[in-house]
């Protein structure tokens, strides 16, 4: 693909979800288009309950929309079986959620290297990645640590690096930094930013956050189903 072309084009893009005791479809996204260049940095604002969750679910393919296209990297992600958007998703995606999600009874080191097995062991590549990684973080001293010996900001950044590993071509995030404080809240911000330009990965951040919406290249507003620019 060209590097000219957008990573990401979503088009027409509906989603409907069936209602309580039979009643009509509840529509949470319209219409929706949107167009993502690579390397670009995105936050995606809107009121709770609007769909913002939902479409990060339809770009990261962990959901299927109504209707519409969604096209990633030049191919066409509904034409896709469920084998090659697993592999997709492990390769080409990286994923970050409120909830840091991490292994209790892992290391740290351990956890960046999950989504490195889906195919096999980790190989020396992707535990040097993981190092270099987790210095460039400030946890290159906690590699041994497991996630309960961690500040919840410290467990996040490990997410970060974990999501990343793979060396993804998009990264979403979904609330990153909900759960964390004002001042851990703008550490991350500042780091996933920065990790956006060294790493060249596109990124789209779901937020309340105004802070944080507001170090995104451009912010999108998610309202009655459809961006607004």
């Amino acid at each position: 693909m060209s590097n000219d072309a957008p990573l990401l084009s979503l088009k027409n893009i509906s989603r409907k979800f069936p209602s309580a005791e039979g009643g009509a479809p509840l529509e949470v996204l319209r219409g929706l288009s949107m167009e993502v260049a690579r390397g670009e940095s995105i936050a995606i604002v809107g009121p709770s309950g609007c769909g913002k969750s939902t479409l990060l679910n339809l770009i990261g393919t962990l959901d299927q929309p109504t209707g519409g296209t969604i096209n990633f990297d030049g191919r066409d992600l509904l034409g896709l079986d469920a084998d090659e958007l697993a592999l997709l998703r492990n390769r080409e995606m990286g994923f970050i959620f409120q909830s840091h999600h991490l292994l209790p009874q892992c290391s740290v080191m351990e956890n960046v290297l999950v989504p490195t097995l889906a195919h096999g062991r980790a190989t020396a590549n992707d535990e040097e990645r993981a190092r270099r990684l987790l210095d460039r973080v400030g946890l290159g001293e906690r590699l041994a640590h497991r996630p309960g010996q961690l500040s919840g900001g410290e467990r996040q950044r490990v997410a970060v690096v974990r999501a990343l590993i793979n060396q993804p071509q998009l990264l979403l995030a979904d609330e990153p930094t909900g759960a964390l404080d004002q001042a851990t809240a703008d550490q991350l911000g500042q780091l996933l930013i920065e990790l956006n330009a060294e790493e060249n990965v596109t990124l789209i951040t779901v937020t309340h956050s105004e802070k944080l919406a507001g170090r995104m290249a451009r912010t999108m507003e998610l309202k009655d189903g459809q961006i607004k620019t």
